[in-house]
């Protein structure tokens, strides 16, 4: 069955998640109203072991329509990712081996479990790979697919013109993701898909193959980019930022403590489904830190269960905000009351990691002090009485102390 229930359409549609429909948002919502089931789609390209709450919110929003009653498929892009999409790129993306794309998704479709009610009876969520079409395509496939665009349309994206203004390369093989993305579409005869602002170019890609190949029309829904409205910095997982799906409950508790106060909304429109009139009390509320704290413990809840989110906050709060002892974090204790990061992580790590390490681990804002992200190697910190609480990376906390 079916769900038209406007209400609960609307409720999806008007969050604040979607960010509009091609070719029109009205001409979607009534298509959703008509009762008609549809066959929506989401993709991304395993480039990295792991997702983001970015991510997590698209799987949410796929996980809505599919409870409506419509078919939804997870597409896992293992062939997209060897070519390496051109999004926002300012140069080509390293191409990655198959071997490290099917390791990546497997840790994937562990992180997306949560959100998705994988084990349905009725009407579960699909998972598709795009290996299995197109590794099958011929030249002769490909060369057809190549013709119903031009040279010009590829470059309008933005990418490919800044980097023609800049006098950096744009690949041959650059071009052919959007045709490759733009099958799926044909592949798997879809009637929606799902994707990010950003992805907007490749998505009306594949509405351009579906009509021109098989005569039928695709809706375009593009969702919002959880970017900071003050910094414009957006999750990436290629640059190791954000708050990730693998982390332990303690530490995606601490990693959303150490957000912004300026995400707290963003997180909550679009990593929970507290109704927005809740969301604006939190968001409203004096201190900014007890919201932070409401916000972990919802987001943490809804990956880790109820109990593993109360123990995370309560463990955070006696180690990071009372700064309590506690039996599983190391105390390392220094001579001089000011030392610089370097030196404290070589006091907390030894020399188990070259230098080298240490600086990929500080530019990937691995390093946080007291739950805030530090990102100069040589600045230099006063060391309280109460000691300083490190983290390297998602698993590894010490306490610094004065000797």
């Amino acid at each position: 069955m079916i769900t038209t229930d406007k209400t609960k359409i609307d409720k999806i549609l008007d969050r604040g998640v979607v960010v509009g429909a091609l070719p029109s948002t009205d001409a979607f919502r009534n298509r959703l109203l008509s009762g008609d089931k549809l066959r929506f789609y989401i993709g991304a390209d395993p480039t990295s072991t792991a997702l983001h709450l970015s991510h997590a919110k698209n799987y949410m929003l796929l996980e809505e329509f599919r409870k409506l009653g419509h078919e939804v498929i997870v597409l896992i892009g293992d062939f997209t990712a060897r070519i390496g999409d051109p999004s926002d790129k300012t140069t080509a993306r390293k191409q990655l081996k198959r071997a490290d794309v099917v390791e990546n998704v497997e840790s994937w479709l562990v992180q997306i479990k949560p959100l998705m009610d994988f084990t349905a009876k009725n009407n579960p969520p699909l998972i598709k790979y795009n290996h299995d079409w197109l590794s099958k395509l011929t030249m002769e496939d490909v060369v057809k697919l190549a013709s119903h665009f031009t040279v010009q349309r590829m470059l309008e994206r933005d990418m490919f013109e800044k980097r023609m203004q800049s006098q950096k390369p744009i690949f041959l093989h650059e071009f052919m993701y959007p045709l490759m993305q733009g099958y799926d579409s044909v592949a798997m005869d879809v009637d929606v898909e799902m994707c990010g602002t950003d992805q907007t170019f490749n998505a009306l890609a594949g509405r351009t193959l579906l009509r021109k190949m098989k005569g039928r029309e695709k809706f375009v829904l593009t969702v919002n980019l959880m970017e900071n409205p003050v910094t414009k910095e957006l999750m990436s997982k290629s640059r190791g930022t954000g708050v990730f799906l693998d982390s332990s409950s303690f530490d995606m508790y601490g990693s959303i403590m150490s957000q912004p106060d300026e995400m707290i909304e963003i997180l909550l429109v679009n990593n929970t489904r507290l109704p927005l009139s809740d969301v604006k009390k939190i968001k409203d509320m004096e201190n900014q830190r007890d919201a932070k704290m409401l916000t972990a413990l919802e987001i943490t809840r809804i990956f880790h269960g109820e109990e593993q989110a109360k123990k995370a906050q309560e463990k955070f709060v006696k180690l990071v905000q009372k700064k309590e002892p506690i039996d599983d974090v190391p105390e390392v204790v220094v001579d001089s009351d000011s030392i610089d990061l370097f030196a404290i992580l070589i006091a907390c790590i030894g020399e188990s990691e070259s230098k080298s390490q240490i600086r990929r681990l500080v530019d990937q804002n691995a390093v946080k002090i007291d739950g805030k992200v530090v990102s100069v190697l040589n600045h230099s910190f006063d060391i309280p009485e109460s000691g300083l609480m490190i983290a390297v990376g998602k698993k590894r906390w010490f306490r610094i102390k004065l000797k």
